[in-house]
């Protein structure tokens, strides 16, 4: 008998210890379950696309003409926020003049109706201003910007807009001054700037900063939506990084003292998920008024850019970061879908470029980090798109729309024409790659891709269905050229290319071999076949050997510039460089049209 009680009492230990370890417990929150690793040697990872993802540059660092940006000149861009509120999305990011954590520091506001299409940015929060007899404490030398939030809509419909002043090189705990709030106003304009929060590690008050605190505002419903914030225990964890509330402010006991960046979302058993940098994760039953021990996710692979989780329109969910954990090199951009808010696969890229980075500065990590989405709670475009912002090199500003759901393949053939679509709307099923120099769009005849930028360019990717035959024909005119030729190319899944065509200066090669002859403004067919197995392609009546050897083919990609794999992860982040030449003017213009494109492929034993 005794034999037996000892028996059940192990079982029932090992399987409440079964249950601890279950995916969606406080040991493990989330989980990736679909096994795909990055290849480090590709910009793009080796990953499937988010089909149809737009990525659209908002502001394109200038440091000699800045009046083609901020009218500062400043290049160190970085940790963007976004939202959407009544019928307008609004960005806020930082900049520094050159470097990271070095002053001085301000936040910048954009705005755009239909997120494709980006106003200049204005100044939001300036640099900050000490009052008289309050000097800057060593090692700091000055005062920076950092924020973690951007955005907070109130029970009432205001707008909130809020950013965190701190000293330079050591924006958190006795480096930090405040949180510092104001508001948005339907117009566009901006009411005046408060404190809504001093850091607890330093004895910051009225007397001693530059800036009233809310609670002097004479508007009553603004001193009512700051109130509110601070209520909000979800919202205002956001902040405990740069402030870890040493009298008790936030309910998160992290006692590693680890978290940063926190981000969350609730999931359909009501239970609050919340992730930061470096897979770290935890769990609420109650709203956030108490937590699961932060736990590193060993599935989620990433080093120190943020990660992003959320509920999407569609009723699933998604977490978007870096899947790698080399440092300071921070691509591709991905993510990774879930039913259930639990268990994640099906990574692919929402951002595969990397520029060069046209200007050093201090811990400008290479490629598109920090991602962030629209804050749970807040309002939400009418439309079926992911909607993110992030910074690339931490130098330039973009944004990405995905569509829903998420979609990675393609099934049947693809035939797509340019006839008759709406001028400048979005290009259905299409990647697109917009940087501010470098444009893409529909004319309501064909699709048009440009290209003044002489460090960046224009790409547009077409997923058809995966085959190891393929029969393509493009329609396209090359109406203007500059020095840089227009590609094709033609991939397998994890983006080897099996062929690349090359267009320039009236000759059509493949591998520097010329295989036909275009004129500019005439319309030019490209006829090709493929056949993996055989590791050749058709053009023109030549076969030629495929540029790698595949074993399928998936998508085509269209070019404004050259292939491009620097940098790469040996490229030197912290050897200081002059900035690229004549990195700050445009180029001459080259312009190409896309009128249609057809894809028929299959896949045979």
């Amino acid at each position: 008998m005794r034999n037996n009680r000892l028996f059940i009492l192990i079982l029932l230990v090992m399987g409440s210890l079964e249950l601890a370890a279950q995916t969606g417990t406080e040991t493990e929150p989330v989980s990736y379950v679909g096994g795909e690793i990055c290849n480090p040697r590709l910009h793009e990872g080796g990953f499937r696309y988010a089909i149809g993802t737009e990525n659209i540059q908002v502001m394109r660092a200038n440091r000699t003409h800045p009046e083609e940006a901020e009218d500062c000149g400043w290049t160190y861009n970085h940790a963007p926020n976004i939202t959407y509120w009544e019928g307008r999305f609004y960005l806020e990011y930082l900049s520094n003049p050159s470097d990271e954590h070095q002053p001085p520091g301000q936040t910048l506001l954009v705005t755009s109706k239909d997120g494709r299409h980006w106003s200049k940015p204005v100044v939001a929060f300036p640099p900050y201003k000490a009052p008289d007899g309050v000097g800057i404490p060593k090692p700091f030398y000055g005062y920076i910007m950092h924020q973690r939030m951007g955005f907070y809509t109130a029970p009432d419909g205001r707008l909130l807009l809020v950013a965190f002043y701190g000293h330079s090189y050591n924006p958190f705990k006795e480096g930090g001054i405040g949180r510092v709030v104001r508001e948005i106003y339907r117009d566009g304009s901006m009411g005046p700037i408060y404190f809504i929060r001093y850091s607890s590690h330093a004895q910051w008050n009225e007397s001693n900063t530059s800036y009233p605190f809310y609670t002097k505002s004479k508007d009553k419903g603004f001193r009512r939506a700051c109130e509110s914030l601070l209520a909000d225990k979800l919202k205002t964890l956001q902040w405990i990084d740069e402030d870890r509330g040493l009298d008790g402010f936030y309910t998160l006991k992290d006692s590693i003292n680890r978290v940063q960046a926190t981000n969350y979302y609730h999931r359909p058993d009501g239970k609050v998920v919340a992730l930061w940098k470096w897979s770290y994760a935890a769990l609420s039953a109650d709203e956030g008024q108490t937590w699961s021990t932060p736990v590193r996710v060993p599935s989620l692979i990433m080093a120190g850019g943020k990660q992003w989780g959320q509920r999407t329109r569609d009723g699933r969910f998604a977490i978007c970061y870096n899947p790698i954990e080399t440092q300071p090199y921070r691509y591709p951009l991905i993510t990774i879908t879930s039913s259930d808010g639990i268990r994640y696969d099906s990574m692919c890229v929402v951002h595969g470029e990397v520029p060069p980075r046209r200007f050093f500065g201090e811990n400008k990590d290479f490629g598109p980090c920090y991602v962030r989405g629209i804050t749970e709670g807040e309002q939400q475009p009418q439309d079926q798109n992911m909607w993110l912002t992030y910074s690339v090199n931490k130098e330039d500003i973009w944004v990405a729309r995905v569509p829903l759901p998420v979609r990675t393949t393609w099934n049947g053939p693809v035939n797509d024409s340019f006839e008759g679509v709406t001028p400048h709307t979005t290009v259905t099923n299409w990647n697109i790659y917009r940087p501010r120099w470098a444009d893409i769009y529909t004319d309501g005849h064909a699709l048009c891709m440009t290209d003044s930028d002489r460090y960046d360019y224009a790409r547009a990717i077409r997923v058809f269905e995966e085959g190891n035959k393929a029969r393509i024909n493009l329609r396209l005119k090359v109406e203007k050229e500059g020095d840089e030729p227009f590609e094709i190319d033609v991939t397998d899944r994890h983006g080897e290319r099996m062929l690349s065509l090359s267009l320039h200066h009236g000759i059509i090669s493949s591998q520097n071999q010329a295989l036909a002859t275009y004129q500019t403004g005439t319309w030019t067919d490209i006829h090709l076949t493929l056949d993996t197995d055989e590791g050749i392609f058709t053009f023109c009546g030549k076969t030629l050997p495929a540029l790698h050897a595949v074993k399928s083919v998936e998508r085509i990609s269209l070019r404004t510039g050259p292939y491009r794999n620097l940098p790469d992860r040996q490229t030197p982040n912290q050897d200081k460089q002059p900035p690229l030449p004549q990195c700050d003017v445009r180029c001459a213009p080259s312009m190409y049209y896309i009128q249609h494109l057809q894809v028929d492929s299959e896949r045979q034993n």
